[in-house]
């Protein structure tokens, strides 16, 4: 188990783009996704970028079968994203609240779009192409957001609705959770 550190918001590498990934099926790349499941497993969250722990590739993973940070969440297919081009199949967006490993302890009022497309490749090269909404697609463009050197909270539109956890909590804009971040 190879579980890496988590960059948070203040350093400078998360506000860059990153590179395309060109060479598939890999050690290099397998040693990279097995460092970035076990990290997101010890962290508990429903996906995780490469840029997170340290490394300017565009790659994502996410999904889980039940998260305990999200328990009323449905299934989100476990997924390797790589080179990511993400869609809206409409121009209805729903705001909900999100958080993120490299924002810990804090959450935030977030508009996404709440259907879309995403393609990309798997670590074999092989194509990914799927049409989703609700939760995965939040999911999706959340850690498909970091990749272009985006944070969540750059996409609040009020910040009266961001804060800390236990503060949103105790003020009753958020119910307790068990966890907080994407």
């Amino acid at each position: 188990m190879a579980v890496r550190p988590v960059l948070k918001m203040g350093e400078r590498s998360l506000l860059e783009r990153s590179l395309e990934l060109e060479q598939f099926g890999t050690e290099e790349l397998d040693q990279l996704l097995r460092d970035m499941w076990d990290t997101m497993a010890a962290e508990n969250g429903a996906g995780l970028a490469a840029p997170q722990i340290g490394v300017n590739l565009r790659v994502v993973i996410f999904g889980y079968q039940t998260n305990p940070r999200y328990p009323e969440a449905p299934t989100v297919p476990e997924t390797v994203l790589i080179n990511p081009q993400i869609t809206p199949l409409d121009d209805q967006t729903e705001e909900a609240w999100e958080g993120c490993l490299s924002v810990p302890g804090m959450r935030g009022l977030v508009p996404r779009y709440l259907r879309i497309r995403y393609q990309g490749f798997n670590q074999l090269g092989d194509l990914i192409d799927r049409e989703v909404d609700g939760f995965h697609a939040r999911v999706v463009q959340h850690e498909c957001d970091h990749l272009d050197g985006v944070l969540y909270p750059q996409r609040i539109t009020n910040m009266a609705y961001f804060g800390f956890c236990e503060e949103l909590e105790n003020n009753e804009y958020l119910q307790p959770q068990p966890g907080d971040d994407l």
